[in-house]
């Protein structure tokens, strides 16, 4: 029996639409201090996850990319993230807090109803003190702020490396 290799080829890769840290360096430098603040005492398991399903909502590839090699490289299993996407259907790969984290974070994303719900709010209340639900909820909104920037500027996903300068 022979084995036959064929090479696929890939769709083009696309640029980004500009170098948005050059452009702006004191907004981006501002961005990056909002990080460091927002990711300040939170778990960083669940600021991963959270993360990771904002940037999945929001179509953010390069994010997609950035948090999931981040997520790895620190010992988070390939099956809870590839879990991920479909969260609800998949319920048991997460903890209870880690749930409402991810309710949490699907509410403020997409805002459907142009507020975030009473009964999700109070389920995350439930399972963080009001300090770390401030936490999160400023964890939450930063990598919003980031995904907006990533989609907009066509950020290219792929050629992230966790630890690299």
């Amino acid at each position: 029996m022979t084995s036959t290799h064929t090479t696929v080829e890939r769709a083009h890769e696309h640029a980004p639409r500009m170098p948005f840290a050059e452009r702006v360096p004191e907004f981006y430098r501002a961005m990056v201090r909002l990080e460091t603040a927002a990711a300040k005492d939170v778990d960083p398991v669940l600021y991963h996850l959270i993360k990771i399903r904002a940037s999945q909502i929001n179509h953010c590839a390069f994010c997609v990319d950035m948090h999931t090699k981040d997520a790895l490289a620190e010992g988070e299993s390939v099956e809870r993230i590839v879990q991920l996407s479909a969260w609800e259907e998949s319920r048991h790969f997460y903890t209870e807090r880690e749930l409402a984290a991810l309710t949490l974070t699907e509410a403020v994303t997409v805002l459907t109803d142009g507020f975030v719900p009473d009964e999700v709010y109070a389920l995350a209340a439930a399972h963080f003190e009001e300090t770390e639900l401030a936490r999160l909820i400023a964890a939450i909104v930063t990598i919003n702020a980031w995904n907006r920037i990533g989609v907009t500027t066509r950020m290219t996903p792929g050629h992230y490396k966790p630890g690299a300068p």
